[in-house]
């Protein structure tokens, strides 16, 4: 069909102002609007969606060893404390809970319970935290038009990250306590500490009678060293200021006699880095606020992405940063600074958690956040941390504006046609369950071996005192097979008196992508999640774990670590994925939409004719049986006015 002939087929579509659309499908070769894809750097769509990568950074020379032994002892002197298989847990932006949650406590999101059933039948439960910087310009309402839960201020946009003053209504709250109805997540909520004079505790009442014991911490201030550099308190405010504050928060709450739980629960400090832990404990605030204190928290992320997405702070070269993210220094360097808060949380019976993270604060990088290299940072990252004596860990949630999301919906107008998105650091959080399992008597171990590099950090999972599963990481990319990575694993016998405990053979499941730089469609044991928009939450595929044989006249177990990947390996017979609660998946019962819903496949629409010009049999819209025979008749008058060019279009309307 010629120019002109398109140009008169758009010119009847509009005199007749028809809400039909038109598709005007080319033979290959024929298309005279030609059209090319735009470079990536020209990527204008949401941030989670992002197709920039970065190439692997080439591998290290001299290259480190390839066979490491390991002589693994029971009751080994170093073991951490008890761990929760629902160690890593996910911090979601209060803002954003409505995109992931559910739309209200009656229409729950089926991929998100799917997810958490993925960890909670493997860890036994799994925690979650609505809040961040939102949080602490909440205030709740009894309703809001449209049956919403939360609704967003955006004249009122503060603080570096933009984040908008929210409105929400108790329904929040029932959504939340309907989820644990059906997966067993336990969940953090937060205080609003935007206004110390008149502390809103409506979401900690809230929150005590709705949620229950599944309500087991409630954060006080979030991030409070960062007050004054966003201009929520003077440029004097001190670490002292905010106990005070909190002094004052637990005067209100003692008051009201449906704060008694919550008051007992509450999470502190939650300081970012501008403040040391140890700048707020020096205020003496854990010995005057002991019975109020549930949880030690800091929150902390390896760096920001805040010049390129707001403009302000430092830029940053990703180039550079990459190779960081890769390497066992990363996560030591990250937990460090917390080895003295760790123990000292001890002292006062209390857990330490790293209240939020991810791979960097300002949304993530694109090409390091969304990759696989991120998977295997995190669960390097969440394991040195269980193996330091923290007590849990959460990643950030930040939905459609940052590149790190452990997963997120589709955005709202594509929700009818297009599924989730899992992102790396959920492959970590499942990983991580798996391997602690549900016993909450797992302890962890970082071993190393003669010759060790800082891309092949390991650790074993204790249990009573005996080691019962390692986790084996290669942050080296090749997919050669050149740089994989030999673990010889002996069990016992490295002691005096002590026997070989070595087994006949091992069970391995492997966490793997073609390279480290990988968007997407990575394998746990043969499954996956798929890449953007492909997933209902159900990992897919067909399970495979591997059964290595034990050199038994050696006695030594070797494992083989791919470059890039990740083994979880299984000492015993005992397999902990369905250990913490029944294989479980959601079926969806109620639709939004139900209108307009049918679909085709667009290949097959491209190569289609219509029906090649005969009579319609009726309209496809609501409402109306026959309303395509008053378009039959206005496209008659128009071949009149516009000729034979148009008979050969009519064909290719579609409504």
């Amino acid at each position: 069909m010629g120019n002109f002939a398109i140009f008169r087929l758009f010119l009847c579509h509009s005199l007749l102002g028809l809400s039909t659309a038109v598709t005007v499908y080319y033979a290959p070769g024929q298309n005279p609007f030609s059209t090319t894809s735009a470079d990536v750097s020209s990527y204008t769509g949401a941030a989670a969606y992002n197709p920039t990568t970065i190439d692997p950074p080439a591998l290290p020379d001299p290259m480190p060893s390839l066979s490491l032994n390991f002589n693994i002892q029971t009751n080994a002197p170093g073991l951490s404390i008890t761990q929760s298989g629902a160690f890593m847990g996910f911090s979601i932006e209060m803002s954003v809970a409505n995109q992931v949650l559910g739309k209200n406590s009656s229409i729950l999101q089926v991929p998100f319970l799917n997810l958490l059933a993925t960890i909670s039948q493997r860890a036994g439960a799994v925690r979650v935290r609505i809040g961040g910087n939102s949080q602490d310009t909440a205030s709740q309402v009894a309703t809001l038009d449209d049956g919403k839960v939360l609704e967003k201020d955006l004249s009122g946009v503060t603080n570096p990250t933009e984040t908008p003053p929210l409105v929400f209504t108790p329904d929040l709250l029932y959504m939340m306590r309907n989820i644990s109805d059906f997966v067993n997540v336990r969940w953090f909520v937060g205080i609003p500490f935007n206004d110390s004079s008149d502390f809103r505790l409506e979401i900690a009442q809230s929150a005590q009678e709705i949620l229950g014991d599944y309500l087991i911490g409630v954060q006080a201030g979030n991030e409070p060293d960062l007050y004054a550099a966003h201009s929520h308190r003077s440029s004097s405010y001190s670490q002292y200021d905010y106990v005070g504050e909190l002094g004052s928060l637990i005067d209100d709450m003692s008051q009201y006699s449906n704060l008694s739980v919550a008051q007992n629960l509450l999470l502190i400090p939650s300081v970012s880095g501008t403040w040391t832990p140890e700048n707020v404990w020096d205020t003496g605030v854990m010995d005057t606020y002991s019975s109020n204190i549930a949880w030690m928290s800091v929150e902390h992320y390896p760096t920001d992405n805040c010049y390129a997405q707001y403009g302000t702070g430092t830029p940053r070269n990703t180039t550079e940063l990459w190779p960081t993210y890769l390497m066992h220094s990363s996560a030591q360097s990250l937990v460090q600074p917390y080895l003295n808060s760790t123990s000292y949380a001890q002292t006062k019976g209390k857990p330490f958690i790293m209240f939020e993270t991810n791979t960097a604060s300002c949304g993530g990088f694109p090409g390091i956040s969304d990759v696989f290299g991120a998977a295997l940072w995190g669960l390097d990252y969440g394991l040195l941390m269980a193996a330091s004596n923290f007590s849990g860990g959460m990643f950030h949630v930040g939905g459609q504006s940052v590149y790190y999301n452990p997963f997120i919906s589709p955005p709202t107008n594509q929700s009818s046609y297009r599924q989730w998105t899992v992102g790396p650091v959920f492959y970590s959080s499942l990983v991580i369950a798996e391997a602690l399992g549900p016993s909450n008597q797992s302890q962890v171990l970082e071993i190393g071996a003669e010759n060790q590099s800082t891309y092949t950090p390991n650790y074993v999972i204790y249990e009573n005192g005996q080691p019962v599963r390692m986790v084996l990481i290669n942050f080296l990319s090749d997919s050669s097979g050149s740089s994989n990575y030999t673990a010889n694993i002996a069990i016992g016998g490295g002691q005096t008196g002590e026997s070989n405990n070595t087994p006949s053979q091992v069970k391995v499941k492997y966490l793997t992508a073609s390279s480290v730089s990988q968007k997407g469609d990575y394998s746990w044991a043969g499954q996956t999640f798929g890449g953007n928009f492909e997933s209902d939450g159900r990992l897919q595929g067909t399970e495979t774990i591997e059964t290595i044989p034990c050199d038994q006249s050696a006695q030594v177990c070797s494992v083989s670590v791919p470059a890039p990947g990740a083994a979880l390996v299984f000492l015993t017979d005992e397999l902990t994925e369905t250990e913490g609660a029944p294989s479980t998946t959601f079926a969806t019962t109620t639709v939004t939409k139900t209108g307009n819903t049918a679909t085709i496949d667009a290949s097959v629409l491209a190569t289609s004719n219509g029906r090649n010009g005969s009579s319609p049999l009726g309209s496809s819209s609501k409402g109306s049986a026959n309303g395509v025979l008053g378009l039959r008749e206005s496209i008659s008058k128009l071949v009149v006015l516009f000729g034979v060019g148009l008979i050969s279009a009519i064909g290719l309307l579609r409504s």
